[in-house]
């Protein structure tokens, strides 16, 4: 087996038993990407030669001290999280030339740690859409079957995952960004609850609904790389002031006595039909184990994509008119004056997928409509939370499908804006609720990854890893496709 086709935790064993080093590692998954790149296409960014010499230098420490278990591992960055000195574009023709001059607050974690960050991965332009097909610089292709999408906005990160040109990814999750890749890329993503992981240095969608999580082919390698970027940031006031626990060690797939709710609004219309009973199975398996399975109903569910399309996109239209071409990014060539450039800058530097959730957000949060709709949409939300408040009074996580169907073609729903928005009817419920979520591969359908999702009370972490393993330990961990 390649080194680049080992886990984390794998490689980290290896590492400290003097198995392998860093350098070979790294060297491994720097092969594997750049011989999978012209046909998965999941960079935009490619740090061979630095990422190199970071391998280098933490197997000259790893000689002397201890280090963190994910030191020497490789780590690709979903592009909209700011890293200092490395181009970070969002994907977008707007930010083309951007270089932080600050390290996002995950960056800081994750080079503390001593990982070796391999790239910027490919996304939907500033992280809205779900496929990866918005993206300004390229399209990015699924490894299980290269004419479908890898989903999005994360999915350089999950393809990247899928492919083992990244031993693990980060990715962000405004409506599903991370699970819906993950699912149709047939490996494990981790929405957290809002407020563990700091939004600081995350470029902004929409600033209530986003969240940095991990990408990873097993459930201990998401956990382990939760566990480090986890925590306080006195620079988020959004950020959670509690302790979490080293969630790795604690992994248990024994569901004796875990009551799974089932709710019936998950399972119903524009649902397929194959992924919903291969969901059931895999359900069915933990009750086989001493799982319990109970009914529950969250009727609101039917309000929820309106409303995250009506929420997301007017906090977009509010945090997306900081790009004027007047302090960095794009700026157009031919204007008359300061209103002119402002206007062809943003007409010629955006996307049509951005643009047009700029136009909506803008019209929601306008005199005579906020009430009609943004007010409405926030009555909605407030509901969802009560409901799934209700639901984990009668179970201690719930299990839905990660997405409504498998992948589709490249191409399929691109002139279909409604249809896209569709495909994350799954999983928006969760990041208005500000809830935790996991999705983790339950089994195949047509050749295509089917994926289950777990959706916990807030900061039940530990409990969504558990079922996840629980799950993974029936079907097996993923492996790197073969390309």
């Amino acid at each position: 087996m390649e080194l680049y086709e080992r886990s984390a935790h794998e490689l980290s064993e290896m590492l400290r038993n003097r198995e392998c080093s860093s350098e070979e590692i790294t060297r491994s998954v720097m092969d594997r990407a750049e011989a999978t790149e012209d046909k998965v296409g999941a960079y935009l960014t490619m740090c061979r030669e630095q990422a190199l010499k970071k391998a280098r230098e933490v197997d000259a420490k790893l000689a002397k001290q201890p280090l963190h278990p994910l030191a020497g591992i490789p780590i690709g960055i979903k592009d909209n999280i700011s890293t200092k000195g490395l181009l970070t574009t969002c994907a977008s023709k707007m930010l083309y030339n951007y270089v932080p001059p600050f390290d996002a607050f995950v960056m800081n974690k994750v080079k503390a740690a001593d990982m070796v960050i391999t790239g910027k991965l490919n996304m939907d332009e500033f992280a809205m859409g779900s496929s990866t097909e918005n993206s300004y610089f390229k399209k990015t292709h699924n490894p299980h079957n290269l004419d479908c999408v890898p989903g999005g906005s994360s999915g350089g990160s999950a393809a990247a995952v899928a492919a083992g040109s990244a031993v693990v990814s980060l990715g962000s999750d405004t409506g599903g960004s991370i699970r819906m890749p993950a699912s149709y890329c047939g490996v494990v993503g981790l929405k957290p609850t809002y407020g563990s992981v700091s939004r600081y240095g995350l470029v902004a969608f929409a600033s209530s609904l986003d969240q940095i999580g991990p990408l990873a082919r097993n459930v201990k390698d998401a956990a382990l790389l939760y566990s480090l970027i986890c925590g306080h940031d006195s620079m988020d006031a959004t950020s959670a002031d509690r302790e979490y626990p080293d969630f790795a060690p604690l992994l248990n797939s024994d569901v004796k006595g875990l009551k799974i709710g089932i709710p019936a609004e998950y399972y119903g219309e524009g649902v397929d039909d194959g992924v919903k009973q291969t969901v059931i199975n895999a359900v069915k398996e933990l009750e086989k184990q001493g799982a319990e399975i109970v009914g529950i109903s969250l009727p609101s569910t039917k309000y929820a994509l309106n409303a995250y399309y009506i929420i997301s996109s007017a906090e977009a239209s509010s945090n997306l008119a900081r790009f004027d071409g007047v302090k960095y990014g794009y700026r157009a060539e031919n204007y008359d004056s300061l209103t002119d450039m402002y206007e062809k800058t943003r007409s010629e530097g955006f996307g049509d997928e951005v643009k047009r959730r700029i136009m909506l957000g803008t019209f929601v949060l306008s005199g005579g409509y906020f009430d009609a709709y943004y007010k409405r949409a926030k009555l909605v939300a407030a509901d969802i939370v009560s409901e799934f408040n209700e639901a984990f009074g009668k179970c201690d996580v719930i299990a839905a499908p990660s997405t409504p169907a498998t992948a589709f073609r490249l191409g399929e729903n691109m002139g279909d804006p409604t249809k896209m928005y569709a495909a994350d009817i799954c999983t928006v419920t969760v990041n208005i609720a500000g809830l935790p979520a996991i999705s983790v591969p339950c089994g195949k359908l047509g050749g295509m990854p089917v994926g289950l999702q777990f959706i916990g009370a807030k900061f039940s972490e530990q409990a969504l890893f558990n079922a996840a393993y629980a799950v993974e330990r029936n079907i097996g961990e993923a492996r790197p496709v073969s390309l």
